[in-house]
């Protein structure tokens, strides 16, 4: 089982570099989030006299710069003079040198959206007549490029890093609290702290000539770079960056005191005594209270970092968008990063601290919690972002979004055979349990029996062998002493026959006595030996009992180390052979697989013009043909706005023709077209006209109802030349409205 281990890991991981390298290579191209929605003069416009300026209106505000806006004439030079206004709303010009002669005209823009991504693109106007140009519109955008492909790459990797980050930290606080001693688990933490630090200190540095030039050289410009730290996303940067710092200090409590405390638990323990909060007392339901709160707290400052600045902040509802969007990004670390943290600890957990049933009953729990939370975020974001049906099959992020909701969908339904798999795991580790504790039992009387068998049978032989040796040292002196005995006996009788010969012979006395005591000394000699050796065989034999006793113990300690070793092999066997637990990995490895995919997907998602924005483009685009076919564009001034208010029926696309666009009486003229560029009638209509330089206004005109999607004003009296701004307030219906507006050069 553990041999397929390494295999699948690679396959993940090259499965991961995949897809994300195919998905932020296509998703260069349609990076932008603010669209060009109008211009004045208009794409592809032919002008009878030279303009002052050139307007740009964008969908959403947007940051220029000196060169954000460039007007190049047919040869390639510049005619714009000025750094670029934005004299109204979401309306940005730029003046034009005077005199200019008759010919094609090039505007190209790049500028920076307010949700962070950069905008780039031209188009042609001509005066007089159009002409031949030198100039080419096909602008490349800064992030096309190497910078661009790394600034994708990088929001990748900070998305996977809080990921793992969050919901690693969260598996470990609410699910498996001895997973804090697992050194696997911490590794995965600290890896995704790691990716998030280094992939924002990346971002960093990348995002001045990502918005600019796209040139790698500029990654380096400390000018650059402190140009980005007074934007907003540079401000959302620095931001994370000091709540990473915090992150730290969290890590290092989880892994550090909390750890200590976390109990090494079984894994088949019931649900309230597996890394329970009880067994540890209060001070570690306060460490883990403390750690609970502060880890939500800085979890959610590092997911509004994204908020903040990207699409959320933008748009429709942003003070509300903006906290829905942090709760979808703590969901989306909650299940994904407590996925991966399971499939970890189902791999690379030790066989004493093994992840059990309980705290995989609990992440199930956690799981549905955050699915069901991203279901409700996640539909009022489509709502938000599409605006209509017709935005999921129309336009690319609509078609990401399918996909999307097509990957959560798989993923829901292998969750569902993650949880089938645990609870037979549960239902076969309840019927085990009884048979498994009885042949324990059993086999532990079997082995103390034995080993009692052997200790008494080892201490006999012992005692067996010393009292043999004792015996036989008993019985060696017993044999000398009588022998010796035996000696001196026919000594003595020796010596008394022969002093009574000597007594006959009357001589030689003396030397007979000496010789009597000396054999009778050597006798005693004789005897003595024997005895000092009975002693020696004693004393060896109490020696060789303290030397078996001591092998006896050595033994016995190896025997346990052995016992233990083979136990924990067994075990582990027992784990990896059991089917239940087999079919849980598979199905955890097989939800991480589709993960990979969807943050992949989720981050190109947030790289591409939302549909909303896409559609008003296009309905603007398709207005201003239609005006002009129709004739609808035969005034002096025609203006073309998109408008949304919000509610049914909502978006649409309000044309304004004033003729002549002089001082004094004018014909105005109103057109108001759905998103498909066919007329449409709405409860009202009105128009105020403003200039701001002589404090003028706002003049109301109320337009009479003509036909279907028309509406029309004779006798608007303007009393003077000017950049007057021209609003419209469009009502859809009893509360639905919105006002638009747009500048225009009258006289």
């Amino acid at each position: 089982m553990t041999q397929t281990i390494a295999p699948r890991v690679r396959t993940l991981v090259l499965l991961f570099l995949a897809v994300a390298g195919a998905l932020l290579a296509g998703a260069a191209p349609v990076s932008a989030h603010a669209a060009l929605t109008g211009s004045d003069p208009a794409q592809g416009a032919v002008v009878d006299t030279a303009p002052s300026q050139v307007s740009l209106t964008f969908s959403e505000p947007i940051a220029v710069g000196d060169d954000s806006v460039r007007v190049l004439d047919p040869k390639g030079e510049r005619v714009d003079k000025g750094d670029p206004a934005n004299p109204s709303g979401t309306t940005y010009s730029v003046r034009l040198v005077s005199g200019l002669p008759d010919g094609t005209y090039t505007v190209a823009y790049q500028v920076v959206s307010a949700d962070s991504h950069p905008v780039a693109g031209a188009f042609t106007f001509s005066i007089g007549a159009p002409s031949e140009t030198t100039v080419s519109v096909s602008a490349q955008g800064s992030d096309d490029g190497l910078v661009g492909w790394l600034y994708g790459f990088g929001r990748y990797v900070s998305y996977a890093g809080f990921v793992v980050l969050a919901g690693g930290a969260a598996f470990v606080l609410a699910c498996w609290a001895p997973g804090a001693r697992v050194r696997a688990v911490q590794r995965l933490v600290v890896s995704g702290w790691l990716a998030l630090t280094a992939a924002t200190l990346g971002l960093l540095m990348l995002r001045g000539s990502y918005t600019t030039s796209g040139k790698v050289g500029d990654v380096f410009d400390l000018e650059l770079l402190g140009d980005v730290l007074q934007t907003k996303t540079g401000a959302a940067l620095v931001s994370r960056l000091l709540l990473l710092a915090a992150a730290a200090l969290f890590i290092a409590v989880l892994f550090g005191a909390y750890a200590r405390t976390a109990d090494a638990v079984e894994p088949d323990r019931d649900a309230e005594d597996d890394g329970g909060d009880d067994d540890g007392g209060p001070d570690k339901r306060d460490l883990t209270l403390g750690l609970a709160l502060g880890g939500t707290v800085v979890a959610a400052g590092l997911a509004a970092s994204w908020a903040m600045s990207e699409h959320a902040s933008q748009g429709l509802q942003a003070g509300v968008a903006m906290p829905v969007d942090v709760v979808h990004l703590l969901a989306v670390a909650a299940w994904l990063g407590g996925l991966t943290a399971l499939l970890v600890a189902l791999y690379r957990a030790p066989v004493e601290t093994p992840v059990g049933r309980d705290a995989v009953r609990r992440f199930s729990r956690l799981a549905f919690g955050s699915v069901v939370t991203l279901a409700v975020t996640g539909v009022y974001q489509s709502w938000r972002q599409l605006g209509s049906w017709s935005a999921f099959t129309d336009t690319r992020y609509g078609q990401l979004l399918l996909v999307k909701i097509a990957l959560v969908a798989v993923m829901v339904a292998v969750a569902f055979l993650s949880r089938r798999w645990t609870q037979r795991l549960a239902d076969a580790r309840v019927s085990e349990a009884a048979e498994e504790a009885e042949r324990t039992e059993a086999t532990e009387r079997a082995e103390e029996a034995v080993e009692a068998k052997e200790a008494v049978r080892a201490k006999e032989a012992v005692r067996a062998e010393a009292t043999e040796r004792a015996e036989e040292g008993v019985r060696a002196k017993e044999a000398v002493r009588v022998k010796a005995t035996k000696r001196a006996k026919e000594a003595v009788r020796a010596e008394a026959t022969k002093r009574a010969e000597e007594e006959k012979q009357l001589a030689g006395t003396a030397p007979a006595e000496a010789s009597g005591a000396s054999e009778v000394s050597e006798a005693s000699m004789a005897v003595e030996p024997p005895k000092a050796s009975g002693v020696s065989d004693a004393s060896d034999a109490f020696d060789a009992e303290k030397a078996e006793a001591g092998q006896d113990s050595v033994r016995a300690a190896q025997l346990a180390r052995q016992r233990a070793a083979a136990e924990a092999a067994r075990q582990k066997r027992l784990r990896d052979a059991d089917p239940n637990r087999f079919g849980l990995r598979r199905s955890v490895l097989a939800e991480a697989g589709v993960a990979v995919v969807l943050l992949a997907v989720t981050t190109v998602l947030t790289q591409t013009e939302p549909g909303r924005t896409e559609q008003d483009a296009r309905a603007a685009t398709a207005a201003s043909s239609s005006a002009s076919a129709t004739g609808q564009g035969s005034g002096a001034v025609s203006l073309t706005m998109p408008f949304d208010t919000g509610g049914k029926s909502g978006k649409g696309v309000v044309s304004i023709d004033l003729d002549p666009a002089q001082a004094g009486d004018n014909a105005l003229h109103v057109y108001v077209e759905g998103p498909d560029g066919t007329p449409v009638d709405v409860p009202e209509v009105k128009i105020a006209l403003t200039l701001a330089a002589q404090n003028i206004g706002p003049l109301p005109v109320a337009p009479d109802h003509v036909t279907t999607g028309h509406w029309s004003a004779s006798r608007v009296q303007i009393p003077m030349a000017g950049d007057w701004k021209v609003e419209v307030t469009v009502r859809t219906s009893d509360i639905d409205q919105v006002t638009v507006s747009k500048n225009a050069q009258i006289g």
